[in-house]
């Protein structure tokens, strides 16, 4: 009967070890842990705004604690703070993604074409549906309750400057469809059309009313365009 032989296994931390090792019959075993792939980074970082995003518009930004986010999105808290330095600045990544997801694809050709009323009727379609939108009401909830106790917050959304875009937009359309409006006029008059278009609709659909059937949004999208250049018709100015 041949004797036993005795197996010896030499430590993978043998400094020592090379391609020689391969040869005594030691397999390396990968190293775990380190650094995530980017598309694990991608996913935790849309996890926690995920997260974030949903506690933010239902419980309020007072009552949204990191712990509450880090344990939703089961992520340790320093996962959390390795992607954002502090809940006011997980407020301001939510905003922005909130900003990008109402902005309507290929928004320049919204600008271009048609006679202005043409223009003017489809942007006030646009605006009103990405105001009505549940993240866009969410979050005009959320500013209006905390923004108070809060001042940043409000700062945070007027710093995306999605309403201040529209208005520079819009008011460099006024200026190229109407002969002689000043770019101080042109302005003033963009920013009354954002808020005709939007007040009412969005207060009625916050609670303070009867929410509008579509097809009263249709007509006061048209009302409101025929208000606004009617403005403008009762002036010497010439609309193209």
């Amino acid at each position: 009967m041949p004797p036993h032989r005795l197996q010896v296994t030499t430590p993978l931390s043998n400094s020592n070890d090379g391609p020689s090792s391969h040869r005594r019959g030691v397999t390396a075993v990968p190293r775990r842990g380190g650094r995530p792939s980017r598309d694990e980074a991608e996913r935790i970082g849309g996890k926690i705004l995920d997260v974030a995003t949903t506690l933010f518009l239902t419980d309020g930004y007072r009552a949204t604690s990191i712990e509450t986010i880090a344990r939703r999105a089961r992520i340790s808290k320093r996962t959390f703070y390795h992607r954002f330095p502090d809940k006011a600045a997980l407020f301001g990544a939510v905003v922005r993604r909130i900003v990008e997801r109402l902005r309507p694809p290929n928004d320049a050709a919204l600008f271009t074409g048609g006679t202005l009323e043409e223009i003017l009727l489809g942007l006030a379609r646009v605006i009103l549906r990405a105001a009505l939108m549940p993240e866009a009401l969410g979050l005009h909830r959320v500013i209006v309750a905390e923004s108070g106790r809060f001042p940043e917050l409000a700062a945070t959304v007027a710093g995306q400057g999605a309403r201040q875009e529209g208005i520079v937009r819009i008011a460099a359309l006024l200026e190229h469809k109407i002969a002689g409006v000043s770019p101080e006029a042109a302005r003033f008059a963009a920013a009354h059309f954002m808020f005709m278009v939007v007040a009412l609709p969005q207060r009625r659909a916050l609670g303070m009313g009867v929410p509008m059937t579509e097809a009263e949004l249709d007509a006061w999208a048209q009302g409101t365009v025929n208000l606004f250049l009617n403005g403008f018709r009762g002036s010497s100015n010439a609309v193209a």
